[in-house]
C-alpha cells in the first residue's frame, strides 16, 4: 500500500496541502481529480520523490518499483524500438553481460532470469506499445531525433508502460495523443496488472481505466471507490447532504442567536443565556463542500446570416508548397453542422482545419466560401503565440479601439478575467487560462464557424463541461478536433475520418470507431508476435560449451520448468475440485453466494492457469533452443 500521511505543503507562502492523508492499496488504479491549480501535479512530484513536504510523509513498500514518464524526451540518435527496449535496465544489463559471461553457473542464472522477465519478447512488446501510441513499423526504426517533441513524448510515455513499475504515475498522458492512441491507453492501462496513480481531466479515460478516484479539494485528499461517474455522483450526493446540514446549523445558530440577544440582560435568564453562548462557541461550521461555479464560455451568436453552404470543397487538395498531404476533397460545411474529425495525428487534420479556415490555399481543385464569412481558430500551438507580456485586458483591448475603459474592462470581465487576473501578464497565467483568453479572442469577432484543433488539453473536468454547454449553445457551425471522447459525443453530429491521404465521412458513431481502433491494436499485437526472435545475445556463451556443460548450465532453468509442471498439475486439480461442487444442483438452492464465490474462484483459477502455460511454453521453447546441438 502506498501511504500519504498528513502532508502539509506550501509554495510561494500558498497553502497547497493541509495535512492530506490517504491510503492506495496495491494493485488499485487510482485517477487524482480536482480543479487546476490546487496540486494535483505536486502531489504527483512528492510521490516521486521530486520535492518533500513541509510536513508528513509518503511511503510506499521497499521492494516496489516506482516509475513514470522521464521530464525530458528522448531525443538521441537511437531508434525508437531502441529507446524503449533500453528503459528496461534489467533486461539491458543482464543481455550486456552475457556477451562477456563465461562461468556456467552466472549463465544459467542469466538465461533464467531473461525467462523471469519474459526478455525474449520484449522487442515484440515494445513494438507493440509504440503501434498503439501512433508509430508505424518504419517510424519504429527511426532515430528519435527526427521526431517532434510530442511524439517524442510518446516515446517517453511508451518507455514508461514498456517497463511496467509497480507503481505507475502519469500526469496528463492524453495531452500528447490524438484520440486513437487514446482509445488504446484506456485499454492497456484498464489491463496494468499492478497499481496505477494518473492525473487526468479525460472523462472517459477515468471511467474506463481507474477503478478509485481521489479527490483533491479544500486542501484535502479523499478516495472515492468507482470510476468517475460514481465518484461525480457520490460526491454529488455528499453536497447536497452538507448542504441540507449547513442549512439546519445555520438555522440553529440563528434561533440561539436570537435567544442570547433576548435574554441576556435579564437576571433570570442570564444562565441560560450564558449556556447558548458557549453552545455557539462549541458549534464547528459545517463547510459546505460545493465547488466554486467555473466561469462559463460563451460564443456570440453570428451577426449575419449567411446562406448554405459556409464552406465547398470541389476536388481540392491541400498542402505546403509542392508537397501534397490531402487529395480529392469534396466536402461541404453548412451553418448547423457539428463536424469531429477522425484519424490518426500526422494524417493531416490540422492541415484541413487549415484549408477549411482560409489559412492554407488549396494547391489544387477549388474552395469556395462566402466573403462575409468569420472564422474563429483555435489551435493548441497558439497558446506559445499570446504575448507574454501583455495582460488579458490588454489583449482583448487591442479588439476594442473606440470602446470606453470600462466597456473593455467588462469585456474582459465576462471572459472569466475579473479585478485579480484580467491585468497578470499572459506569460503567468496558468495553461486553462490561457485557453480561455484564446476561445475569447477565437470568437471576438462573432463567427459564423469555430474551427477548435484539441481545446481541452488544460481544462480541468468542470471547465470541459462548460465548453460542452458553450458550444451546444453556440449557433454557429463548429469543426472539432478532439481526443476528449466525452467532448466529441456531447458536441458533434457528424464525423469525417482523414486518412489515406483524403477525408471521408464516416458512417458510425465514436463506439464503433473505438472498437475499430482497438481491433486494428490487437492485429498488430499479433502480428508482432508472429514476428518475434529471441535475441541470441544471451546464449551466444552457451554455443561455446560442449553438450554436458550446456546441460550443467542449464539445470536450473530445467529445473524451473519442472515446477511449473507441477504448478500446472496443481491448478488443474483445483479447478477440477471447483467444478465437482458447482455441480452439486442443491448448492445453487442453499447457498447461492457460495455459488458466486465459486464460479469468480473458477475464473481465477482458469486464468492463472493460461498464464502459468504461456510461460511454461515460452521457458521449454527456451530450453530447447539453448540445448539444440549439445547432444
Amino acid at each position: 500500500m502506498l501511504h500519504i500521511n498528513d502532508i502539509t505543503y506550501r509554495i510561494e507562502g500558498r497553502l497547497l496541502l493541509d495535512k492530506a492523508t490517504a491510503g492506495i492499496p496495491a494493485g488499485h488504479k487510482v485517477g487524482i481529480v480536482g480543479r487546476n491549480g490546487t496540486g494535483k501535479t505536486t502531489l504527483l512530484r512528492m510521490i516521486r520523490g521530486e520535492i518533500q513536504p513541509d510536513d508528513g510523509s509518503i511511503s510506499w513498500p521497499k521492494a516496489a518499483r516506482l516509475g513514470g514518464v522521464a521530464q525530458e524526451a528522448p531525443g538521441g540518435p537511437e531508434t525508437l524500438l531502441d529507446t524503449v527496449l533500453a528503459a528496461d535496465k534489467e533486461r539491458a544489463a543482464l543481455l550486456a553481460e552475457a556477451e562477456t559471461a563465461t562461468d556456467p553457473e552466472r549463465i544459467a542464472d542469466i538465461q533464467t532470469r531473461l525467462i523471469d522477465i519474459d526478455a525474449h519478447s520484449a522487442p515484440a512488446r515494445a513494438a507493440t506499445i509504440l503501434a498503439g501510441l501512433g508509430f508505424s513499423e518504419e517510424a519504429q526504426n527511426r532515430p528519435c531525433a527526427e521526431f517532434s517533441g510530442g511524439w517524442r513524448m510518446r516515446v517517453a510515455l511508451a518507455s514508461a508502460l514498456f517497463t511496467a513499475p509497480d507503481i505507475l504515475l502519469l500526469d496528463e498522458p492524453t495531452n500528447y495523443l490524438d484520440l486513437e492512441g487514446t482509445l488504446w491507453l484506456e485499454n492497456f492501462l484498464a489491463s496494468y496488472p499492478h497499481t496505477i496513480i494518473i492525473v487526468s481531466h479525460d472523462r472517459d479515460l477515468l471511467n474506463k481505466s481507474v477503478n478509485s478516484i481521489l479527490h483533491l479539494s479544500d486542501k484535502k485528499l479523499t478516495l472515492y471507490q468507482g470510476n468517475y461517474d460514481t465518484f461525480e455522483e457520490t460526491l454529488l450526493e455528499r453536497q447536497r447532504l452538507q448542504l441540507k446540514l449547513k442549512k439546519k446549523q445555520d438555522d440553529a445558530r440563528k434561533h440561539m442567536e436570537a435567544f442570547v440577544e433576548r435574554f441576556r440582560a435579564k437576571a433570570s435568564k442570564a444562565s441560560q443565556a450564558q449556556s447558548r453562548l458557549k453552545a455557539l462557541s462549541k458549534m464547528k461550521p459545517i463547510a459546505a463542500e460545493v465547488e466554486n461555479e467555473v466561469v462559463p464560455f460563451r460564443f456570440a451568436t453570428p451577426k449575419t446570416k449567411l446562406g448554405n453552404p459556409l464552406i465547398k470543397l470541389d476536388e481540392a487538395v491541400a498542402g505546403y508548397a509542392d508537397k501534397a498531404i490531402l487529395k480529392r476533397l469534396n466536402l461541404r460545411v453548412d451553418i448547423d453542422d457539428r463536424i469531429g474529425l477522425l484519424g490518426q495525428n500526422g494524417n493531416g487534420k490540422s492541415t484541413l482545419a487549415k484549408l477549411l479556415c482560409g489559412r492554407l490555399s488549396p494547391l489544387d481543385g477549388l474552395r469556395q466560401a462566402s466573403k462575409k464569412m468569420e472564422v474563429g481558430y483555435f489551435a493548441q500551438h497558439q497558446l506559445d503565440d499570446l504575448d507574454e507580456n501583455k495582460s488579458a485586458y490588454e489583449h482583448i483591448a487591442e479588439l476594442m479601439p473606440d470602446a470606453t475603459e470600462a466597456q473593455k474592462r467588462a469585456k474582459v470581465a465576462s471572459i472569466g478575467f475579473g479585478a485579480d487576473k484580467a491585468d497578470t501578464k499572459a506569460g503567468k497565467l496558468s495553461g486553462g487560462e490561457k485557453a480561455r483568453l484564446l476561445f475569447a479572442l477565437a470568437s471576438f469577432n462573432a463567427p459564423h464557424l469555430l474551427i477548435l484543433d484539441e481545446p481541452t488539453n488544460h481544462l480541468d473536468v468542470d471547465s470541459r463541461e462548460a465548453l460542452i454547454r458553450a458550444l451546444n449553445e453556440y449557433e454557429g457551425a463548429v469543426i472539432l478536433i478532439s481526443h476528449d471522447r466525452h467532448l466529441l459525443e456531447a458536441s458533434v453530429d457528424r464525423l469525417w475520418i482523414v486518412r489515406g491521404g483524403t477525408v471521408t465521412p464516416y458512417d458510425g458513431d465514436l463506439e464503433s470507431y473505438r472498437a475499430e481502433c482497438l481491433g486494428a491494436a490487437r492485429d498488430a499485437k499479433r502480428a508482432a508476435k508472429k514476428a518475434e526472435k529471441q535475441n541470441p545475445k544471451a546464449d551466444q556463451e552457451l554455443r561455446k560449451l560442449t553438450g554436458a556443460q550446456r546441460r550443467a548450465a542449464l539445470a536450473p532453468l530445467k529445473k524451473k520448468i519442472d515446477e511449473t509442471e507441477k504448478r500446472i498439475q496443481d491448478l488443474a486439480l483445483r479447478i477440477a475440485r471447483v467444478n465437482q461442487r458447482l455441480q452439486d444442483p442443491e448448492l445453487y438452492q442453499k447457498d447461492p453466494k457460495a455459488v458466486q464465490e465459486l464460479m469468480q474462484e473458477n475464473a481465477e483459477l482458469r486464468k492463472a492457469l493460461q498464464e502459468v502455460e504461456a510461460h511454461w511454453i515460452d521457458a521449454s521453447n527456451a530450453y530447447e533452443k539453448a540445448l539444440d546441438g549439445a547432444d
